[in-house]
């Protein structure tokens, strides 16, 4: 856990480190992610003896969730694999990015948080916790593969590889929760220890295989994977070759050992796989494009992968085990090896490449062992990986008559692989008749051809030391019987001769043969026609989506507010209204409280009558200021009902609430009309009335209802206890905020975020940032000094001392003296109460809510006294700045706790002994409440900004722009 914590820290500071180092940051994460390989390998000899290390956070205690990691075997190497592949591939991104080159600090940021969701992936053991971090590879490869930005077919590869592998996550999320449900455990050990029964177990097992199918591009979802190849080459080494599409082959591997029995699961594992492995070995052989090639070559090999460990046997997922690690090793360098000729060369068409294995014999020679890995040339890891898979599928042909399919499939799929590694090499390295050699733009350093060199060692050494490997990859399978007959063949280079060696001499011989007649009728293999693949369906797919949405919403969104509030509110009556007739009819009387009780205070009746009065009169307001403030009325006067009912903390936020959102009215309607100026014809207002009759008798009889229906005691009776025995707060309503209910505040937070930037969009013409010129203190000052320092004429408007920071930017006849003094006084004293607010709300009226409100209730009246100059005076700080280091210290305070070993969001507190002032209460939700405050106060400032500055910068331009043309015409 602590080294994802590192990591997940390196790709937040990783922007503005890059920023600064620009491409020599990827050193430094290189070498952290080495670090992380290195710790895991001091861990392997104790994992590999049977070890199985576990660590877990509570999450959630009540629904027993928790943040479970587990490193066993198959987790280790697969870290391993993700570690190690990806402190290589940013070594060669040291070198392969210009100096200077634009993007590099968003790439390293979305590299490092991408290794992070891999890794935390391959570790995690609860089913929830793997979701997340599966749905953060998937974010993060969407913005990878779009990394160019500025071309269309990157960003159109992006937007698919997001939405094939989404649709997939989601059916698989439904399938872990059935299985969780199923097992009673959210861990994934637990529910591969319990098999699934039933339909709905067989169907949870089949939604799951879906994400993983969509994850690793299977057929049907084969044809994201090779238009992802519009992404860096670093990003295709990585994501396509070594880490991202082997999660669905990673989870596949789990869950087969437990499910390989369930109805129709190695049938469809095998010839979806068998599917996927001809298709891509096919296209692979017709690609122009030498990247197309090795992309293609990759969903044929994953399809081998599923097959293999789709057969659902012991024996089979061990030499599906072998074949992962082979292809994720020699797969790498050739990926890495396209950008190194891409680079040098600026084309990857082999049609244009001629002559290169001569002017780049050290990269031709490290593509070529990689090349022969793939292909299964001896000594090579990928040699005894195919033995081990021929002979597995042979023996467990047997019990399982589907291997025999699988065997067949995957020799004919291996010429096919023999054949395109050929048509590689030759089409990337050979000279060409007819072909002049292709010219060296940039030639490569030695230290980029570092990182592939060190794969195709790897896959070398590997299968040289067979031995070894086959000691590490028989951990993985723990499972398989070890009575003779029924156990794995040992790895190894030389096992005499078997059917298994005369059927990799057959692959060998017709592969050898297909890629000597390709290179030979190059113009005789046309590239696949689009109109027939995947990639042409799924566009068809999302083109009439789009269609039918135009269509629905030109139908639905008319662009009436009217039209949309009354939808919303006749299916509210219709449906609420209607359960209540029917369950009438059906014999089910409502429930009606035995006592009714009209009013509990003699002060409530002129309270309600004014709030009823004002809510009539709103309707016949002819004026949109009149209509704002009737509106108001109605909720100061609910304000005034909690007060007298014992809530002094909802009416404070109630009526700084309904202030607060009376100004935000105010500032908009100033752009509008004065006056109301269409008025509804007489059959609308009479619709209008009764649909808000309705929805009055129908939420008031429901409210009668509900508490006739009450049959318990309330939790809500409990709620001082819990809240003083959990956070150590006496006022109720701020400790739910910030502690017992924070997960709804956390996302009440998010949804300001985003409700503040939705409105800054709509105002601000280019960015929602602030650019204008801040008037600093020290030059206020400078200027108020200067104006005390002149002879003042009192009866002077424009020799006025100015009482505000940005008083000398005020027109004299637009300005108040009194408000502007007002506005001095009370400004300081709103702030400190703002704090006393927020420092005292967990033991009384009060928090971070509403002090963020009284706070910025203070900017308001700063900026209506001085305008614009003044705002930017008062707070020289960007309101999104605020908002997201409000959410940031929110956020981080959740998660605090979790290092302790305690819950997320729970408290801690401490009673300071004043002596004879008594003692001083310090919890750490106050600083949850912290984040609270700046959230709000950097909403109302942003509302400010947009509302305020920018339509008064908007208005001030048209003036100046009339007055232009006044004068012009003149």
């Amino acid at each position: 856990m602590g080294a994802l914590l590192i990591l997940a820290l390196a790709s937040v500071i990783a922007h503005p480190l890059a920023r600064r180092l620009g491409r020599n940051v990827f050193w430094i994460f290189a070498a952290l992610l080495a670090l992380v390989f290195a710790g895991l390998l001091a861990l392997a000899p104790a994992v590999l003896a049977g070890e199985t290390r576990v660590e877990s956070v509570a999450w959630v205690p009540q629904l027993e969730l928790s943040l479970t990691f587990r490193l066993d075997p198959v987790a280790l190497l697969f870290a391993l694999l993700v570690t190690g592949a990806g402190a290589l591939v940013l070594l060669y991104c040291t070198r392969y990015f210009e100096a200077g080159e634009a993007g590099v600090e968003r790439f390293a940021a979305v590299f490092m948080g991408f290794a992070t969701s891999m890794l935390g992936l391959v570790l995690a053991d609860d089913v929830y916790l793997l979701f997340i971090f599966w749905e953060g590879t998937t974010v993060f490869s969407f913005l990878l593969i779009g990394h160019v930005t500025r071309l269309r077919t990157s960003t159109a590869a992006a937007l698919q590889a997001l939405m094939v592998t989404t649709l997939g996550g989601l059916a698989m999320l439904v399938g872990l929760v059935l299985l969780a449900q199923s097992a009673g455990s959210s861990l994934l050990s637990d529910i591969v220890a319990s098999e699934p029964s039933g339909a709905v177990g067989v169907t949870a097992v089949f939604l799951v295989l879906v994400g993983a199918l969509s994850k690793s591009a299977i057929f049907p979802f084969h044809f994201w994977l090779p238009g992802a190849m519009a992404a860096p080459t670093p990003v295709s080494a990585y994501l396509h070759a070594a880490a991202m599409v082997k999660a669905g082959i990673y989870l596949i591997a789990r869950i087969t050992p437990a499910f390989g029995d369930v109805p129709g699961y190695r049938e469809t594992l095998v010839v979806l796989g068998a599917i996927t492995m001809l298709n891509g070995g096919i296209r692979a052989l017709r690609q122009f494009d030498i990247k197309l090639i090795v992309a293609h070559g990759t969903v044929s090999q994953l399809g081998l992968l599923v097959m293999v460990f789709g057969v659902g046997d012991p024996r089979a997922s061990f030499a599906g085990f072998a074949l992962l690690f082979a292809h994720a090793l020699a797969k790498a360098p050739l990926f890495l090896g396209v950008g190194i000729i891409d680079h040098s060369t600026g084309t990857r068409d082999l049609r244009k490449l001629s002559g290169l294995g001569r002017r780049m014999p050290v990269l031709a020679w490290v593509t070529v062992l990689a090349a022969a890995s793939m292909a299964g040339l001896p000594p090579f890891f990928g040699f005894v990986a195919k033995e081990s898979m021929f002979t597995e599928l042979i023996e467990v042909g047997h019990a399982h008559p589907i291997a025999i399919l699988a065997l067949v499939v995957a020799i004919a799929g291996s010429i096919l692989t023999v054949g395109y590694m050929g048509r590689f090499l030759w089409g990337a390295f050979a000279s060409k008749r007819g072909v002049a050699d292709t010219a060296i733009q940039h030639a490569p350093g030695w230290s980029i051809i570092v990182a592939p060199a060190v794969f195709s060692l790897a896959v070398l050494a590997a299968g040289l030391a067979a031995p070894w490997a086959d000691g590490v990859l028989q951990t993985l399978v723990p499972e398989q019987s070890t009575e003779a007959g029924t156990a794995a063949e040992h790895l190894a280079l030389w096992h005499g001769v078997t059917p298994a060696l005369l059927s990799s001499v057959a692959v060998l011989l017709v592969g050898a043969l297909l890629a000597k007649l390709l290179s030979r009728t190059i113009l005789l293999l046309p590239p696949p026609a689009e109109r027939w693949s995947g990639s042409h369906a799924y566009w068809v797919v999302t083109q009439f989506v789009d269609l039918v949405a135009v269509k629905l919403t030109s139908i639905t969104q008319r662009g009436s507010l009217p039209f949309y509030l009354a939808v919303i509110l006749i299916v509210l009556v219709a449906a609420l209204g209607g359960s209540v007739v029917v369950g009438t009819l059906q014999g089910g009387a409502p429930l009606w409280p035995a006592d009714v009780v009209l009013a509990s205070s003699p002060v409530q009746l002129p309270i309600a009558i004014v709030m009823i009065v004002a809510a009539l009169f709103s309707l016949r307001a002819r004026t949109r200021f009149q209509s704002v403030v009737l509106v108001g009325v109605t909720g100061y006067g609910m304000a005034a009902i909690f007060a007298m009912h014992g809530a002094p903390d909802l009416a404070l936020t109630q009526a700084l609430v309904e202030t607060v959102t009376l100004i935000a009215f105010v500032l908009v309607i100033r752009r509008l009309p004065q006056r109301i100026g269409t008025r509804a014809t007489p059959r609308k207002r009479w619709l209008r009335a009764g649909i808000g009759v309705g929805v009055g008798v129908v939420i008031g009889a429901l409210a009668i209802i509900a508490l006739g229906s009450r049959i318990a005691e309330p939790i809500s009776l409990r709620l001082p206890e819990l809240a003083y025995a959990g956070g150590h707060g006496a006022n109720v309503v701020n400790v739910m905020l910030v502690d017992i209910r924070g997960w709804d505040t956390m996302g009440e937070l998010s949804v300001i975020l985003a409700a503040a930037t939705g409105v800054a969009s709509l105002v601000f013409v280019k960015t929602r940032v602030d650019h204008r010129p801040k008037l600093s203190r020290r030059d206020a000052r400078v200027a108020a000094r200067e104006q005390l320092l002149r002879v003042a004429d009192p009866n002077d408007p424009a020799r006025r001392v100015s009482w505000l920071l940005a008083g000398r930017h005020l027109d004299p006849a637009r300005r108040s003296i009194l408000l502007e003094v007002v506005v001095r006084l009370i400004f300081h004293g709103l702030i400190i109460l703002s704090i006393y607010l927020l420092l005292t709300g967990h033991n009384s009226p009060g928090g971070g809510f509403a002090g963020g409100l009284v706070a910025g209730l203070a900017l308001v009246a700063r900026y209506l006294a001085g305008g614009r100059h003044e705002l930017g005076a008062t707070v020289p700080l960007d309101a999104g700045r605020i908002l997201g280091t409000g959410l940031a210290i929110a956020v981080s305070m959740a998660f605090l706790p979790m290092l302790f070993g305690q819950s997320a969001l729970a408290s801690a507190w401490v009673d300071l002994d004043l002596g004879v002032f008594g003692s001083l209460p310090l919890v750490t939700s106050t600083l949850f409440d912290v984040g609270v405050y700046l959230v709000v106060f950097g909403l109302i400032l942003d509302v400010l900004r947009s509302l305020g500055a920018e339509i008064d910068e908007h208005e001030e331009a048209e003036v100046a722009q009339f007055e232009e043309e006044e004068v012009s015409t003149r």
